[in-house]
Parts: structure tokens; C-alpha cells; sequence
């Protein structure tokens, strides 16, 4: 279900269910000639759109603006937008502190760009981490008043957090391929992995006639194809269902 198509009564009701709300997070940023440069995004939104046919979610409009730099290649005439981490941060933190006003608390943030490094973090991921774990403290102290952990309400608060049920289990922000998944097939740029996803997630943002061997990141995308990106799409469905459910 699409967050933007739903009436007052189908909120209610989601959030009455505790359905999981996902919000999937990406960056344009250039890959390579061959690919389009919303790569990021549309996979973490094309599964989520499958997933949605097997089982209950919300599918937030996706957020396209990450950190993407410019590490890769220059924005002209390539077409990369770099939005800084502050920013983000800060359009991060407004919308969850009204996601938890409307009344959700089983929110995720599903993010694919550089999430190699996701338990380190990396500019987008650490800005949506922070905004979450602020959002939370300040809605919980509005909402509660000062002190609100220690008073007696709170004395199962370390049974909760054993369960995942606590405050701070509201907000998830996860990367798109966790760290099993990434194992069996490693996260490259424009390479044989994402190129091959591509092919099978979002088959018309893959031009092969324009592949060009002259980047080093892109060059193993000659050996890309169907069968592999098939092989990963399943493994990446399979362990985003476990998470949201």
C-alpha cells in the first residue's frame, strides 16, 4: 500500500495493526553509462513493491536526495546530486517526529548506498540514525515529561529492548542487503552485482549497448546477467520479509 493513496480510516486501521511503515532511501548518483542514475532508490523500491504483494506494509514515497558525493564522478553533465548529511538530517528528524504524531511505531528505513560500510556508517545512514534516536527522545519527553525513564512505568524498559519492543525499536533504519546477503554477492558500483539487480528489479534502467569498459568500477558489469540478479533478488526479499515481519 502507498502511504500517499490511503484514506484517514486505512491509517487508522494500520496503525491499530502495527503494520510495518518502510521508508526506502537511495541517491542519484552516476553509474556508469549503462545504468540510470537512480539505481540506489529504485532497487530498495522495486523490492519493496514485491513484497508488498506477498504481505501488510506502507510504502512511504521513496527519498531520492541522499549523500551520494562526488567520489565518484563530478555532478557535470553526469547528473549526481549531492545533498549534504545536516540537511538530511534535518528533513529526517521533521519526518519522523510526524510519523510518530500520526501514531506509527514500527517504522523502517530501508537505505542502499554504501552500506558495505552500514555498522561503521556513512553520511546518509548516520544522518537518518541520528534523526531517529533524537525524534524519539523528544517525543517520549513532550509526551511524558522529563524523567520518563526513570519513572516506575519504565521498569521493564531492559525486557522490552530484549524483545525489540522498547522506544527505540519505533524507528529501524536498515541497509537494503544485510551483511549475510552482501557475502554472496558483494556490493560493487555499476559492476556485475548491481548491474545484474538491475536487470531484474528495474529492467528498463539498464542500457548494456552503452556499457564502457574505461571506469575500473564498471567493468565487471560485462559480466552481469539475469540468472545471478535472480539468485540475489530472492535472497534480499527473503531477508527483508524476516525483518518486517
Amino acid at each position: 500500500m502507498r502511504y500517499e493513496n490511503m484514506f484517514p480510516e486505512q491509517i487508522r486501521e494500520a496503525i491499530k495493526k502495527n503494520i510495518p511503515i518502510v521508508l526506502p532511501v537511495g541517491v542519484i548518483e552516476y553509474h556508469s553509462e549503462h545504468l540510470c542514475i537512480g539505481v540506489d532508490t529504485l532497487l530498495v523500491l522495486k523490492a519493496l513493491e514485491e513484497i508488498e504483494k506477498e504481505m501488510e506494509i506502507i510504502i512511504l514515497p521513496p527519498f531520492y536526495y541522499g549523500c551520494a558525493s562526488y567520489a565518484v564522478e563530478p555532478p557535470e553533465g553526469n547528473g549526481t546530486i549531492h545533498i549534504k548529511p545536516e540537511v538530511i538530517y534535518k528533513f529526517a528528524k521533521n519526518l519522523f517526529e510526524n510519523l510518530l504524531r500520526v501514531g506509527f511505531r514500527n517504522i523502517y528505513v530501508i537505505i542502499h548506498h554504501q552500506s558495505e560500510n552500514f555498522i561503521a556508517g556513512m553520511p546518509t545512514d548516520l544522518a537518518f540514525k541520528l534523526a531517529a534516536r533524537e525524534s524519539i527522545f523528544e517525543f517520549l519527553e513532550k509526551r511524558y515529561g522529563e524523567g520518563w525513564w526513570g519513572k516506575e512505568e519504565s521498569q521493564n524498559y531492559y525486557i522490552q529492548h530484549e524483545k525489540g519492543t522498547d522506544p527505540f525499536s519505533w524507528i529501524k533504519i536498515i541497509p537494503f542487503m544485510d551483511e549475510e546477503t552482501q557475502k554472496k554477492y558483494p556490493i560493487d558500483h555499476a559492476g556485475k552485482q548491481e548491474t545484474s539487480l538491475m536487470m531484474v528489479f528495474y529492467p528498463s534502467g539498464v542500457k548494456m549497448k552503452k556499457y564502457s569498459k574505461e571506469k575500473w568500477y564498471s567493468k565487471e558489469a560485462k559480466k552481469a546477467n539475469k540468472e545471478y540478479g535472480k539468485k540475489a533478488k530472492k535472497e534480499i526479499i527473503k531477508r527483508l520479509k524476516e525483518v518486517l515481519k
